[in-house]
């Protein structure tokens, strides 16, 4: 297990290595401008973007460049211009709000998507599943843009219940933090909850049909224990790996609509501020932020995978 953990570290570190070329390349490279002039923002001025061209060694070669972004990325001098703010501060301002949404999100859809998907599963054929499946269907159809302005319409100003948009940091008062979140986690879990439902519905009727389970059922025991220890049990390993790259792409900015919508300040929220200005640096940090929390959730996951089944490190080990 130590062996494998250690190559899928390194593996994360090549892949965000490939990122990082990439993300030098599309904002350095390709653009058939001077990368001065863009860093610099719209209103540059042409001292400050001789003093870009300066500070970032743009008349140095490629390689010289990229190991200077990097250098500006790992030591916190990656600097938006306009105006002149650290991208990294910001960024580990957002953070927490980032991680509030999505953890409360996560666990949401997680918990309400096995719920569902469950007793759909027990229930195939019957008017539960079919009312299960209608719910999930319409859960996946509704865009985000969609549901927030109508959560916050009835439940906000018509029937007063949550608060108005914002976020309040839980060590500041943690019955704010949570009202001002409800809204938000659910606007992000609803398209989770009927997709991860529908997959898990679809596992546990395959597992339903194997050998080991009519064995189980042969030897007597109950349809309780058949259904949570063989069925649902053995459902759940292709959710690990679905929840690890949904988390992931959640932190890394699927909730950047939610984050406008319901006016948390998080990474999202600063991205979408960064692109409609067209700041170039922030939008750099925060796409090599997003790459980071996806991969190494990712590395996580292919970790709590193997732990789950040893067929996975073996099979990595054979290669």
């Amino acid at each position: 297990m130590l062996r494998f953990i250690v190559r899928r570290m390194v593996g994360m570190v090549l892949v965000l290595f490939v990122v990082s070329i990439l993300v030098f390349l599309i904002f350095n490279v390709i653009p058939n401008s001077p990368p001065a002039q863009r860093l610099a923002g719209k209103n540059a001025t042409p001292v400050l973007v001789k003093s870009i061209e300066e500070e970032w060694g743009f008349d140095d070669s490629l390689p010289q460049q990229y190991v200077t972004m990097m250098k500006k990325v790992f030591t916190g001098e990656l600097i938006s211009y306009s105006p002149r703010t650290s991208v990294e501060s910001r960024i580990k301002e957002g953070i927490p709000a980032t991680l509030s949404l999505s953890i409360g999100a996560g666990i949401i859809w997680l918990f309400f998507g096995l719920v569902l998907g469950y007793f759909s599963a027990i229930r195939a054929g019957g008017a539960l599943d079919k009312f299960l499946t209608g719910l999930a269907i319409a859960g996946i159809s509704i865009p985000v843009f969609l549901i927030a302005p109508v959560l916050i319409y009835f439940l906000t100003y018509k029937l007063e219940i949550f608060p108005n948009a914002g976020y309040v940091p839980i060590s500041e008062d943690p019955w704010q933090w949570l009202t001002h979140l409800i809204l938000p986690w659910f606007t992000v879990a609803i398209l989770s909850i009927g997709f991860y439902s529908r997959v898990l519905r679809s596992n546990m009727l395959d597992v339903m049909n194997e050998d080991y389970v009519r064995t189980a059922r042969a030897k007597g025991l109950s349809e309780r224990k058949v259904m949570t220890r063989h069925v649902l049990r053995n459902s759940l390993i292709p959710i690990i790996t679905l929840f690890g790259l949904d988390f992931g792409a959640t932190v890394a900015g699927t909730a950047i609509i939610t984050e406008v919508l319901f006016n948390i300040e998080g990474v999202g929220f600063y991205a979408a501020e960064s692109i409609e200005k067209l700041e170039l640096p922030p939008i750099m940090g925060v796409t090599l932020y997003g790459a980071f929390f996806v991969v190494f959730i990712n590395a996580l996951v292919d970790i709590a995978y193997a732990y789950l089944d040893p067929r996975v490190r073996l099979g990595t080990a054979a290669q």
